[in-house]
């Protein structure tokens, strides 16, 4: 009873706004019809382990089945449209940070069953001179806040940048994997917490799968039983990177 009229007079004061373009919503509304309407939302069929949206059901996409990601499956909320990028951009460089929870959320979801049998939540980790120029890393936001939404641990600094890379939007699927090739490794200390557990790495955006793998073969050389994948948006098209 507290607890309801607690949220209803913060309502009041502070009215729901969507997460895209700050328009009241709701009580427990994520977007505005009009977001709502343009965003769109990732069902079956997928991607039995990278998440891509198909076509027509199948067991995998074309690029798992000739060269599969060496984490175990993926899923994401949204595809990676126009409407997804007014949702990430601004909690990714525009100093948004008060976004997480709302986008952990829309997680929920196409999440359920990864979160189900997941023991451990650990974001994608940013090189700390990104880190110093944004100021948070937003991998490691949403992690926090899907572990408080779902009652998951979280361990922020389980994986690390050990250098810096290009920016991979400038590379193709060939040379994001070659310039992450060595670039993530395991804390210093944190490899008891990682071995015989079943990990959910937790990212923003999900695009060719190159960084997620680095990040699994780093958790597996951990001694990870298995890693998974969840993020916000699926990237569907080339054009869309």
């Amino acid at each position: 009873m507290l607890k309801s009229l607690a949220r209803a007079a913060l309502d009041l004061l502070l009215p729901p706004q969507c997460l895209a373009c700050s328009e009241e919503v709701p009580a427990d509304g994520l977007l505005c019809v009009s977001c709502f309407v343009e965003t769109s939302f990732i069902t079956d069929p997928v991607c039995g382990q990278c998440g891509l949206p198909l076509a027509e059901p199948a067991p995998l996409c074309t690029s798992c089945d000739w060269a599969p990601p060496t984490f175990r499956s993926a899923r994401a909320a949204l595809q990676y449209n126009a409407a997804a990028k007014r949702l990430i951009l601004p909690f990714k460089y525009a100093d948004r940070p008060e976004l997480a929870i709302g986008l952990a959320r829309l997680l929920l979801r196409p999440g359920k069953e990864l979160l189900a049998r997941a023991d451990l939540l650990v974001p994608v980790p940013l090189h700390r001179s990104r880190l110093a120029h944004r100021g948070y890393n937003q991998a490691g936001l949403l992690a926090r806040a899907l572990g408080r939404i779902s009652g998951k641990n979280v361990m922020i600094d389980a994986l690390v940048r050990l250098r810096a890379t290009r920016p991979l939007s400038e590379l193709d699927q060939t040379g994001r994997e070659l310039a992450l090739k060595g670039a993530i490794g395991i804390r210093e200390g944190r490899e008891a917490h990682i071995a015989g557990r079943t990990i959910l790495l937790v990212d923003d955006v999900l695009t060719t799968g190159a960084t997620a793998s680095a990040c699994a073969d780093a958790l597996y050389a951990a001694g990870a039983a298995a890693v998974d994948v969840l993020a916000i948006a699926r990237v569907a098209e080339a054009e869309d990177i």
